[in-house]
């Protein structure tokens, strides 16, 4: 709305009420000044004293320079003043043994809750993540052994960008999620920049003095090159290329980096099926991706190869003329599977468990093709795999009113049992498709009392629901 009404104070400038400049840490603001020293020794700023310090910054109220605005106590604000103001404006870092959201219940995942000044805990943050992660090594040339991991860069980057850039507005934390193959960092606040534009000159933030401090001491790129510099440094660790997911429904952004090396000797052999070919790295990595996660559409593809639309639709238009893929659905819905050729070397037995185990076969699901090509769930069919009280309660409630507390539930319920498609959901409880993915799926998704099968491509054409 302030845009409408011409308010251009963005909202690190909001005032919080009964703070004073004691709330400040005297570590963070020693340590803004050294940073500060190293990038430029001749800074005005470094003469002053503690207090002015922090107004030339826009750190406090100006309307009352006693007392700190959201930027001042977010960057300079103690853990123990924090935790009075705002005490869900923290940074969760949670271990998850596996490559999914606890899937076992026995297994529990390991959490630790940062709080602090921001220009602080960005380093304790670092550092936790850095020594969990893996390290190895790659002889290049067959003569010099490096160290290869997840660049320290490229981590520091990733979480600059999520301290910065999130939406201090959202009363929840950011989540650095840690799988066995994977960082996932789930940050408040969905990207002002549109996913097209990523890695490209020019930079929007809805925290600008904030990101002021952040560029000021050289702990964040400048226009908008951190996720260019991302892609570059993940690349040079023979890496796959992060990829970016934003939310406007769900009012969150979330980046994955991957800490294997996705070209291995598996890979390598299995496409040397298809080197009669000359598909470009990008073309087979994309290949590889579709046998792995079983799809691909362009918005992936272009995070992958770090090229624009023309680009990936050319790539991709190729390997369906080859017949490596095939495309299905239509317009923005479009996404590529595989093609004829693809498939004769494409399962493999770990890869037929695999998919049995998530019950992708169609006949396990009660599912059969009308004659419009649709698919469609035979009730009677999934019925049988519900338990009997769970059965009986969906059937008496047919054509009953039931509250959205009851229904919500029930879904829950029934994911638990196996992972279930939208098209079975709205079966089982008599409903369109896509009203019932709007009214029930998609808030019991942001409440994350269900997740996704699938949520590396939330479009994946066997895209499922589960419940932790």
């Amino acid at each position: 709305m302030h845009l409408f009404y011409g308010d251009t104070t963005s909202f690190d400038q909001s005032p919080v009420k009964g703070s004073t400049l004691s709330d400040a840490d005297e570590n963070a603001i020693k340590r803004y000044r050294h940073l500060r020293e190293k990038v430029n020794p001749m800074a005005e700023e470094l003469l002053l004293a503690d207090e002015e310090l922090l107004q030339s910054l826009g750190c406090v109220n100006k309307d009352n320079p006693h007392e700190l605005n959201m930027a001042g106590l977010l960057l300079f604000g103690s853990g123990k003043s924090l935790r009075r103001t705002y005490p869900m404006l923290r940074v969760d870092y949670i271990r998850v043994p596996g490559n999914s959201w606890v899937s076992n219940p026995d297994d529990r995942f390991t959490t630790i809750d940062m709080r602090g000044p921001l220009i602080l805990m960005l380093y304790r943050l670092v550092d936790a993540i850095n020594a969990d992660l893996p390290k190895g090594f790659l002889l290049e040339e067959g003569i010099q052994a490096v160290s290869v991991g997840l660049p320290l860069k490229a981590l520091r980057e990733a979480i600059v960008n999520a301290l910065m850039h999130r939406s201090y507005r959202e009363h929840r934390p950011t989540q650095i999620i840690r799988y066995d193959n994977r960082i996932e960092i789930i940050n408040p606040g969905y990207s002002i920049k549109s996913e097209d534009k990523l890695g490209m000159p020019g930079s929007e933030t809805r925290n600008p003095f904030i990101a002021a401090v952040f560029h000021d001491t050289n702990l964040a790129e400048t226009k908008g090159s951190g996720i260019r510099a991302m892609r570059r440094l993940m690349e040079q660790a023979h890496l796959v290329l992060p990829t970016f997911e934003s939310s406007r429904e769900h009012n969150e952004f979330t980046v994955r980096m991957l800490l294997h090396h996705f070209m291995n000797e598996d890979d390598l052999l299995w496409l040397s099926h298809f080197s009669a070919e000359k598909m470009n790295d990008a073309q087979k990595q994309a290949l590889v991706f579709i046998r792995e996660v079983g799809a691909i559409d362009n918005q992936t593809y272009r995070q992958m190869a770090d090229c624009d639309i023309l680009k990936a639709s050319t790539d991709l238009r190729f390997l369906k003329n080859v017949h490596l893929i095939e495309s299905k659905g239509r317009g923005k819905a479009t996404y590529y599977i595989a093609g004829v050729r693809m498939k004769p070397v494409h399962l493999s037995a770990s890869e037929i468990c695999r998919g049995n185990t998530h019950g992708e076969d169609q006949n396990t699901h009660g599912e059969d093709q009308n004659t419009h090509g649709e698919k469609s769930v035979n009730l009677e069919t999934l019925l049988l795999e519900i338990p009997t009280d769970l059965r009986v309660s969906l059937l008496n409630n047919k054509n009953k009113k039931q509250s959205l507390e009851d229904i919500q539930d029930n879904i829950i319920a029934v994911c638990a049992i196996r992972p279930m498609k939208s098209e079975e959901l709205a079966t089982l409880f008599h409903k369109r498709v896509d009203y019932f993915r709007k009214k029930y799926l998609t808030p019991l998704i942001v409440e994350k009392k269900i997740r996704y099968l699938y949520p590396e491509m939330i479009k994946h054409p066997d895209q499922a629901y589960t419940t932790p």
